[in-house]
Parts: structure tokens; C-alpha cells; sequence
């Protein structure tokens, strides 16, 4: 399929408008279907994180007051108390510190934070792309803007997630040739 849209210098100057309008189309949808996605996938980690927090919290709360009520007379004097405070206190810590680790791992805060920046990113450059006079519109430098800034968040999430660097594609050529 011919995606370039670029006038055609043979072509009479009016039959450049329904191409220039699709292109013009097609980029605003880029901008939108991506400005969903990231305001999207912020509000899930906003939430999770959110919720995770809450929970560590809770749970910390928790074993807190547990490790504090085991050495309780009433709980010392009963045997069921003793082995269920004496059971579910480390099972709690457990719990927490399984928590923590996926907190640490996934890191829902930072992609939240990640997540809002580039859609308001996004939605700043959509705006200038709509500002500008349609004769000025330069539709691969649009492109390029939008994939670059896409192409940015998801080698920093890989990087924060994984610590791993990917390879521009340049280099990733040049190793598969040798």
C-alpha cells in the first residue's frame, strides 16, 4: 500500500487537497489512538499503584500489631491464639515482602508518572500539528516526532524493568551482518 502522500509536483495543484486531508486524518488518529493509550495504561498504574501502597501499609500495620500481641498473656495462655498468631505473623511478613518485591519490580509509580508525561507530551505536539497552517504541514516530520517520543517510553520502561539498554537499530543491523 502507497503511503506516501507527498504532492506530486506533476500533478495540478488541486488534486493534492484530498491527500494532504488524509494524511492530516491519519496523523490526528496516530496522536489520538496514542494519547488514549498512554492516559489509558496511566490510570491502570495509578491504580495499582495505589492499591499496592495501601496494601504494604496495611500489611506492615499488621504484622506490626501481631508481632506485638504474640508475646499478649491472653494469646501466651491459649493455644489456638499462640499457634495462629504464631503461624500467621510470619506468613504476613511473607506476604509483605513478596509485595515489596513486586512494587520494586514493576515499578507501577514511575510508569504512572512515565505514562501521564508522554500523553501530555503527546497532546502538546497534536496541538502544535494542529496549529500549524495546512500548507506547512510537514507529515513526516510529524510521524517522526510521535514515533520517536513512543519509541523513548518504551525503551525506558524496558530499561527501568529489565536495567537493560536496547540497541538502536543501527547497531542491530550491523551485528547481523557479521
Amino acid at each position: 500500500m502507497d503511503t506516501d502522500n507527498s504532492p506530486n509536483p506533476s500533478q495540478p495543484e488541486g488534486t493534492t487537497a484530498a491527500p494532504r486531508r488524509n494524511m492530516t486524518e491519519y496523523v490526528e488518529q496516530r496522536y489520538q489512538r496514542q494519547i488514549d493509550y498512554y492516559w489509558k495504561a496511566g490510570a491502570i498504574n495509578k491504580r495499582t499503584y495505589k492499591f499496592n501502597r495501601s496494601l504494604v501499609i496495611v500489611l506492615g500495620a499488621t504484622v506490626t500489631l501481631l508481632s506485638s500481641l504474640t508475646s499478649a498473656v491472653f494469646v501466651e495462655n491459649t493455644p489456638v491464639l499462640k499457634l495462629l498468631f504464631g503461624v500467621g505473623t510470619p506468613a504476613l511478613a511473607a506476604l509483605l515482602t513478596i509485595m515489596n518485591g513486586f512494587i520494586q519490580s514493576f515499578q507501577s509509580g514511575a510508569s504512572w508518572r512515565d505514562m501521564v508525561l508522554n500523553a501530555e507530551r503527546l497532546e502538546k505536539e497534536r496541538d502544535r500539528f494542529r496549529a500549524t497552517p495546512e500548507k506547512e504541514k510537514d507529515y513526516r516530520k510529524e510521524l517522526e516526532v510521535l514515533n520517536s517520543i513512543v519509541l523513548t517510553e518504551s525503551s525506558g520502561f524496558f530499561r527501568r524493568i529489565l536495567d537493560s539498554e536496547p540497541q538502536p537499530e543501527e547497531e542491530e543491523e550491523e551485528d547481523n551482518k557479521g
